[in-house]
């Protein structure tokens, strides 16, 4: 699997290089700037990105805007953002589209390799792989906004665990539930927020997302 990473800092850079290689990842750019980023992204056409959200020169938001052009000049780029803080504009930008894989965490959770790899994974595969504590403020923002404000508190369990990508039987075992009442929850979340259901997971916690994405 063919990644470009950009991250300004050396070390983390190098140390994530490492570890996406000790995974069997195959690391064609390791960029620490926005320009580098746009090249390697045009140039190679990896199959996921991760990006840090502040780059040079700006320091600003030039890693996310850049991913964001590789997305619209190659729609369903998996884009899998680092960030050192909770920031919901880039959240909201990252998701604006609802294509392709996407996933947003906070630099924390690069620490535990094997979190950090499988949210590398799932977003290369379509999926998503978003921080609990990114959902926790998405959803929160929109906690009284109908149809939101209409899902159950466990309801709204269920949906942040399937906004952070987990399946059903994940969901379960976190909630200590049976598959089946996960199934049931998630029906009835479709039907309040007015999304059809679908047997694809990563479409459907796409639509999610996206839905809690507007304004």
């Amino acid at each position: 699997m063919r990644v470009v990473l950009a991250e300004d800092l050396f070390l983390l850079r190098d140390g994530l290089v490492r570890l996406l290689e000790a995974y069997d990842f195959e690391v064609v750019a390791a960029v620490e700037s926005g320009p580098e980023l746009s090249r390697a992204l045009a140039e190679l056409k990896p199959d996921v990105a991760v990006v840090d959200v502040r780059l040079p020169p700006s320091f600003t938001d030039e890693g996310l805007q850049c991913a964001l052009a590789a997305r619209r000049a190659t729609p369903g780029l998996p884009v899998l953002v680092l960030s050192q803080h909770v920031e919901q504009l880039y959240a909201q930008e990252l998701l604006a589209d609802g294509s392709g894989g996407v996933g947003y965490l906070l630099k924390d959770r690069v620490f535990d390799a094997d979190q950090f790899v499988d949210a590398v994974r799932r977003v290369a595969g379509g999926g998503t792989a978003m921080d609990p504590q990114v959902i926790s403020q998405l959803l929160s923002r929109r906690s009284q906004d109908a149809p939101m404000a209409r899902l159950t508190p466990r309801e709204r369990e269920v949906i942040e665990l399937m906004a952070e990508g987990r399946s059903n039987a994940a969901i379960a075992e976190r909630l200590v539930v049976t598959e089946r009442a996960v199934a049931k929850h998630t029906s009835n979340i479709f039907a309040k927020l007015g999304l059809a259901p679908s047997d694809d997971d990563n479409r459907r916690v796409l639509a999610v997302l996206a839905y809690l994405d507007r304004g």
